[in-house]
């Protein structure tokens, strides 16, 4: 998810409906004459089909990630009630996409307090707080709102030390726990087959060309995250080094240009357990589908990702609204492909949109597709299993 100073990044209100509380007691009158009871619908106990729904729309809330504007936040405002409501997580950007204006962050001290608020809000405190947060030009803490500078991938990758590495990587991931972030979609594992790509290579977001340097240099990026308690996210799966354009703001094509040695990060990643999720892109690739992004594709994520590479845990998607999917889909259609595909969590940045209705809009397109028996539940479940992965214990 790159949303970096420059274009951002490759890189959710309403919310589920609350269940009805249940009547506590009726008080029986000392007469003969029984009491008549309320008539009052909402002074009922809620139906097992009630129950049902409910308990499907928060776990459906719960596989959603969204972005808000405001440097702060009150009980009553939406993302608030959403996080009561189930919401799964949050990602928190330092500036807002149409307004240029600041959005999330704009000091150690008044983020930390966001972060604590937003959290108080969810049950069991298991809120997922994320960020993008790189290095280089793609950090959403920067020197602008108080956080250290912090070199990029590429200059990491260049120097290839495991010692500059793991102290680089050490410096990043102590700006997150500083204020509470658990969960950095990192590190970028794209090869820089073509430096001039607007996505990767003239951001500086890829450790090499070389498959060995980007996975040696990731590995040392992930334990230092691990070792601080913060999940990370390999991205941009199946790759996205050869792309010309930027998936935030227009569709996206490496057909003829990928190769399947892009695969090779991920896949050794994968098979050593470093990997905590894994971030599809929204890119399309006629090699691998010939009709849907990677994001949007079951030959992509479960024939691929989860056959061939055999990854069972997270899938994460890229921007829900990104350009390269909502030209071509709306956003139930988005959602009910991605979904199908096989990705478990779904990212609503709220910068190319801003959708203070994207919660309750999202898991009302969801519900109608378990009803539908487009989606079953056992699936849904599934997702949440992987998700809970991700989040802080409680």
């Amino acid at each position: 998810m790159n949303r970096a100073r420059v274009p951002r990044r490759l890189l959710l209100t309403g919310a589920g409906s609350a269940a009805v509380a249940a009547l506590a007691g009726c008080q029986v009158s000392q007469s003969t004459t029984p009491t008549p009871q309320p008539t009052n619908p909402q002074s009922h106990p809620p139906t097992s089909g009630q129950q049902d729904e409910a308990a499907l729309r928060r776990k459906i809330a719960s596989l959603l990630v969204v972005g808000f504007r405001g440097d702060r936040v009150g009980r009553d405002d939406w993302i608030v009630r959403a996080i009561r409501n189930g919401l799964g997580g949050v990602i928190l950007f330092d500036r807002d996409l149409e307004t240029d204006a600041e959005r999330n962050i704009r000091s150690p001290q008044q983020v930390t307090t966001l972060i604590r608020d937003l959290k108080s809000a969810a049950p069991g405190r298991r809120l997922i707080v994320s960020i993008d947060q790189e290095g280089g030009r793609t950090a959403r803490l920067n020197p602008s709102n108080g956080f250290p500078a912090t070199r990029s991938e590429a200059e990491i990758g260049a120097e290839n030390s495991a010692t500059a590495t793991r102290e680089w990587a050490r410096g990043l991931v102590a700006s997150l726990t500083r204020i509470g972030v658990n969960l950095n979609y990192a590190p970028v594992v794209d090869l820089n087959v073509n430096p001039e790509s607007r996505a990767i290579g003239r951001l500086d977001r890829s450790f090499s060309a070389n498959p060995d340097v980007v996975v040696s240099n990731a590995t040392e990026e992930i334990h230092a995250h691990r070792a601080a308690g913060v999940k990370t996210s390999i991205k941009h799966f199946p790759g996205i080094g050869s792309a010309a354009g930027n998936t935030d703001f227009e569709v996206v094509d490496v057909s003829d240009t990928w190769n399947r040695v892009e695969l090779e990060p991920f896949r050794r990643l994968i098979r050593a357990g470093a990997a905590d999720s894994v971030l599809v892109a929204h890119v399309l690739n006629r090699q691998l589908d010939p009709n849907r992004p990677a994001s949007l594709s079951p030959a992509v994520v479960t024939n691929l990702l989860r056959g061939e590479l055999g990854w069972q845990g997270p899938v994460v998607s890229d921007d829900m609204q990104a350009a390269a999917i909502t030209r071509r889909h709306g956003s139930a259609e988005a959602v009910r492909l991605a979904l199908q595909a096989g990705v478990d969590l779904l990212v609503f940045a709220n910068q190319q949109v801003y959708d203070p209705e994207i919660v309750g809009k999202t898991v009302d397109a969801v519900v109608d597709l378990v009803r539908r028996g487009q989606l079953s539940q056992e699936r849904i479940d599934t997702s949440v299993a992987r998700v809970d992965t991700l989040r802080p214990k409680g």
